[in-house]
């Protein structure tokens, strides 16, 4: 999802007292008892080539497109150890 920069500046002059947030749910007890520190994967920076029409398609989704591919890479994975 993109969002444009000017639906963006309008969203940072927000004040904090002006966000409603009665619809999230407090962290309760419960939820505390449940929870798991989860370490981030590290990353490195490789150099892959691409097909363009791949890049291409991916940039036109999003600016983080890297990011999405990624993803897109780590589900695949995901769906690999379940098969």
């Amino acid at each position: 999802m993109t969002i444009s920069p000017e639906r963006l500046k309008e969203l940072q002059n927000i004040n904090d007292s002006e966000i409603d947030t009665s619809d999230i749910p407090e962290l309760d007890e419960q939820f505390w008892q449940k929870a798991r520190r989860v370490e981030p994967i590290s990353q490195e920076t490789v150099l892959i080539k691409l097909d363009l029409d791949i890049i291409n398609w991916f940039k036109h989704q999003t600016p983080n497109y890297k990011t999405i591919i990624n993803q897109v890479l780590r589900a695949y994975i995901n769906q690999q150890k379940l098969e």
